[in-house]
């Protein structure tokens, strides 16, 4: 009897085992799946937004009304650093990722249409 008790207390393991497998592939396969969409729209974006040529003047008055609190009026810091140059030290698509992200705190992400978005880029730019 200890024969089949033990075959029956393996299959019992292997059932649970197997539960676990499928239980764990598809949080995975979920995870993945989230972060391939959310990357697919994340480039989709930038690409949008690169293509339009936007406006430094346009630009300047979205960075007055959002910008101005911790990167100063002239962009040369206060909380947030200094943004001379800062085109120089990433390129427009870390700058995006920064924007819309807000990847290094105390910075906010920032929901912005890739119009806008182009307009900001143009004004970063002349601030070199």
């Amino acid at each position: 009897m200890s024969t089949s008790s033990s075959t029956a207390a393996e299959r019992d393991f292997k059932k649970t085992l197997l539960k676990i497998v499928f239980i764990v592939f598809g949080v995975l396969l979920i995870c993945f799946l989230i972060f391939f969409v959310n990357h697919h729209e994340n480039n989709k974006y930038i690409i949008e937004t690169l293509e339009f040529n936007g406006s430094v003047e346009d630009g300047n008055a979205l960075f007055k009304t959002n910008c101005v609190g911790c990167h100063g009026i002239t962009g040369r810091g206060l909380v947030g650093p200094d943004l001379h140059s800062i085109t120089q030290r990433l390129n427009d698509k870390e700058i995006i990722k920064q924007v819309t992200g807000g990847l290094t705190p105390p910075m906010p992400s920032f929901e912005i249409d890739p119009v806008n978005m182009s307009n900001l880029l143009k004004y970063l730019h002349s601030l070199e």
